[in-house]
């Protein structure tokens, strides 16, 4: 099926609780793999305003993950360091490996990516940085406190 992004819904916010929404608030979302009707995988194009984050740091223990930018800098956050990513590089995170990772903006100018990965079920992701789980349920996310406390919406 073919698609243009321009025709694709924005998704802006995030289902995290309250107290972590502000971190990803200048990223916005399209669905491409949503809208191109793909059931077991799912492709983002994303946009990071300056200052804003893909996600928490967190990592899967059941899917995987691919990232391609596109366009600007973006600086890619891991258990090992920081590193600049620029146009035309990726970077893959295996499920199952506790390599918390995310992407923040510390340019000035907005970056533009694509976020690819599956939709094995089961999957749960973990935040080594934050006081937050999130467990797959169907089509959406529990979010909880390490100790299993549920988070209220």
């Amino acid at each position: 099926m073919i698609i243009d992004p321009k025709n694709v819904p924005e998704i802006t916010g995030s289902k995290y609780p309250q107290q972590f929404q502000s971190a990803v608030a200048g990223r916005v979302k399209k669905r491409l793999g949503d809208a191109a009707g793909l059931q077991n995988f799912g492709v983002n194009l994303v946009r990071l305003a300056p200052g804003s984050c893909s996600a928490l740091r967190h990592w899967h223990t059941r899917q995987d993950e691919l990232i391609y930018v596109l366009e600007g800098e973006v600086t890619l956050i891991t258990n090992s360091g920081e590193q600049v990513l620029k146009p035309g590089m990726a970077a893959g995170f295996r499920a199952g490996d506790a390599d918390g990772h995310h992407l923040v903006n510390r340019s000035n100018a907005e970056v533009v990516y694509l976020e690819i990965g599956d939709r094995t079920p089961g999957d749960s992701a973990e935040y080594p940085d934050d006081d937050l789980i999130a467990k797959a349920n169907g089509n959406s996310w529990i979010f909880t406190r390490k100790n299993g406390e549920v988070y209220e919406s």
